[in-house]
């Protein structure tokens, strides 16, 4: 295989890499920071971090590994950045372009914004678990953290929604 040939398998391999985890990293993304502008700005510095490391992937999984584990540094990044500016007001966030899923959309908001009020590395931890349906072992290895560590970010972070809904009159019954 010729040089030029080597570059255009991967510009391919690139572009399909982008394709198949766009939705993926913008996901998690916008579920962390709550900022459809931040989470595109956070999901294009993603891509170009990928870019420039393309050449130390070394499989389709590895590569989903180091799109999460890149995407949950940057939205902590741009998190702590955005807490040191002043904040939009709600009235000039763009409303998402995809639909919301049927269910109760009061309900869903609302745990969105509770979700949103967690600390940080326990919010970052939760959408990974309940957004994107990574088990505990698989959010331990990609945050770096001791698996038991994840398991009290998570159950604390459940009984801190559980107390909200329930002061909201919404727990179990």
């Amino acid at each position: 295989m010729t040089a030029t040939g080597r570059a255009e398998e991967t510009k391919l391999d690139f572009a399909g890499l982008v394709e198949q985890h766009q939705a993926m990293v913008f996901s998690l993304a916008y579920h962390f920071l709550g900022d459809r502008h931040a989470a595109e700005e956070t999901a294009q510095e993603v891509f170009l971090a990928l870019h420039r490391h393309r050449n130390e992937i070394q499989s389709p999984e590895h590569a989903a590994f180091w799109l999460r584990r890149v995407t949950a540094q940057r939205a902590i990044d741009e998190a702590r950045r955005r807490s040191r500016r002043p904040q939009v007001a709600l009235a000039d966030v763009a409303e998402p372009a995809v639909p919301a899923s049927p269910g109760d959309p009061l309900l869903g908001d609302l745990l969105r914004r509770l979700v949103a009020s967690l600390p940080e590395t326990a919010r970052l931890v939760t959408i990974l678990r309940y957004q994107e349906d990574l088990d505990p072992a698989e959010i331990s290895e990609l945050l770096d953290m001791p698996l038991g560590t994840v398991k009290s970010h998570l159950q604390r972070s459940l009984a801190m929604l559980r107390e909200k809904l329930a002061r909201r009159g919404l727990g179990e019954r």
